[in-house]
């Protein structure tokens, strides 16, 4: 008599199991699931207009921006973007790249000509951020921007609105 009173609440807890194991399923199902990247389109050359200014560090005299108008989140979850490099001597460096938060790692896939132009960049595979760096605005991109805790930002105007507010 004692077991028949433990039968209802066993049965009320299988559904739970059931419900428990199908989440598992559908969990590793998704972790085993490959990355893949989609194609990159090249935006149109930045204008200045455009520009976001955004700070790496006081050791450096270079000027930093991101063309507003050039980010993107991709299906694949990678930021693309166009950034713009002002040295102090006057040389500027246009490029456009991607940052993949999960992995922390950052892509080349274009460099900007002064006629604006684009020549994509060769053999440019995904590379670890250097996070060690003062120098690297891929990290500041990544901890202060694109990636804060590590985590994507939803779409470009969640991006835009990120530098327009400058670091956290």
């Amino acid at each position: 008599m004692r077991g028949m009173k433990i039968l209802p609440a066993l049965l009320l807890c299988l559904p739970l199991a059931a419900h428990a194991a199908w989440m598992d399923f559908d969990h590793d199902f998704e972790q085993d699931k490959p990355w893949s990247e989609v194609a990159a389109q090249l935006p149109p050359y930045p204008k200045e207009q455009n520009l976001l200014p955004f700070t790496v560090s006081s050791a450096t005299d270079n000027r930093f921006f991101v063309d507003a108008e050039s980010i993107s989140v991709g299906s694949d979850q990678v930021v693309r973007y166009t950034v713009v490099i002002k040295a102090a001597g006057g040389a500027t460096n246009v490029s456009f790249e991607g940052i993949r938060c999960e992995s922390g790692e950052r892509r080349l896939y274009a460099y900007g000509h002064p006629d604006g132009t684009w020549s994509k960049a060769r053999n440019a595979g995904w590379e670890s951020i250097r996070f060690r760096s003062l120098l690297s605005y891929h990290k500041a991109l990544y901890e202060d921007h694109f990636c804060p805790g590590g985590i994507n930002v939803r779409n470009a105007k969640e991006a835009v609105e990120s530098l327009r507010r400058g670091k956290r």
